[in-house]
């Protein structure tokens, strides 16, 4: 490695990047001392909720050095999603509808992203001989968005999104921690201006300020996180909502230059981008552990997915059909599950 031309070696990774189906690829050190604090500041004021790792964990996320021990450079891709350009707000509008983030409607990302990863570590293994690294793709104390930012894929924007100049948010991220000794890209600078849309449209107002989240009003932390009860308030305002919420990224005007992917695995599974609530809703166990394999959604369970529909289907126009749907679910094992049933039932009854 003492000849190791690493502009060369750079490039040429950044290439091989391409050619695995990464947007970009971008190098940063490991400084994050200008993050902590903001972070800090965050689990102090309890915006995390039951998101105890993110306490346990924060020094290893301030200091990648310790989270793999030998990394100097940390290489940073980022992967477009949707496959759709379309970024209106009426699918909310459709009650009985259900409304799941575009992220999680085809297949799990972390195992794609990380096997590309792994490739991208191989084709590198093959160039320069073997190396240390290790592949994240949101599976470890990691502050990914901070490290992608440094690396210039983007900035952080208002709505704690990432955002990118050319390609607006709709991407996923990973990183490769490496020892090599590569030269690092020029952190990106912020372009949201005086523009709070993101602000202004979320439903719960988990945003207390630009870049300040609270992730105890937020509808992803309460439909996937949270694994108790949805506070009685909030679940009006989840509308059909029943897995993320992707409000703050549909509004942002960067996100007229959203690209849809060419990843097939992205294509939404089971209809899950059109489908009604009343067919999830009789969805079995057996089911929903069969027609969610290998998704995302698997993280809130079965049981926090009866939670999240029978919101919905609070907050949907009243109708017998759902009535009825909810009405057999009434006697359910799930004390969690019933609850939200009968808070569900009450407002069907009542016309809404």
């Amino acid at each position: 490695m003492a000849d190791l031309d690493i502009e060369k070696l750079a490039a040429e990774i950044r290439l091989w990047g391409a050619e695995l189906g990464f947007q970009q690829v971008g190098f940063t050190d490991l400084d994050l001392a200008r993050y902590r604090p903001h972070l800090e500041t965050w689990l102090a004021q309890k915006f995390h909720g039951e998101m105890g790792y993110m306490a346990r964990n924060h020094e290893l996320r301030c200091d990648p050095a310790r989270l793999v021990p030998g990394t100097l450079t940390i290489i940073s891709v980022r992967m477009d999603y949707s496959r759709t350009a379309d970024n209106s707000l009426q699918f909310l509008d459709e009650t009985s509808n259900a409304y799941i983030a575009r992220y999680a409607r085809g297949r799990d990302y972390h195992k794609l992203i990380r096997k590309r990863l792994q490739s991208l570590a191989a084709r590198i293994e093959a160039a320069v001989g073997q190396f240390g690294y290790r592949a994240f793709v949101d599976s470890a104390p990691v502050l990914e968005r901070a490290l992608a930012e440094k690396a210039g894929l983007g900035w952080i924007g208002k709505n704690t999104m990432l955002i990118n100049r050319s390609a607006g948010s709709w991407f996923f991220l990973g990183e490769l921690f490496t020892d090599l000794p590569l030269p690092t890209d020029a952190p990106a600078s912020g372009h949201c201006g005086s523009c709070r849309a993101c602000l202004d449209i979320c439903p719960t107002g988990a945003f207390v300020a630009p870049n300040q989240l609270d992730a105890r009003r937020c509808i992803s932390y309460l439909t996937i996180e949270l694994k108790t009860s949805i506070p009685e308030a909030l679940r009006p305002l989840i509308g059909n909502r029943i897995f993320g919420c992707d409000d703050c990224q549909l509004i942002c005007p960067w996100n007229k230059f959203t690209s849809r992917t060419r990843e097939a695995d992205f294509s939404p599974r089971h209809s899950l981008d059109d489908i009604q609530l009343l067919e999830l809703f009789e969805w079995t166990e057996e089911q929903f552990l069969s027609r969610t394999e290998g998704s995302a959604i698997r993280r809130t369970g079965y049981l926090g997915w009866l939670r999240n529909l029978a919101v919905a289907l609070g907050n949907a126009t009243s109708d017998i059909r759902i009535i009825a749907a909810l009405e057999r679910k009434a006697e359910h094992p799930s004390e969690l599950v019933r609850e939200h049933v009968a808070w569900a039932l009450q407002r069907q009854r009542a016309g809404r």
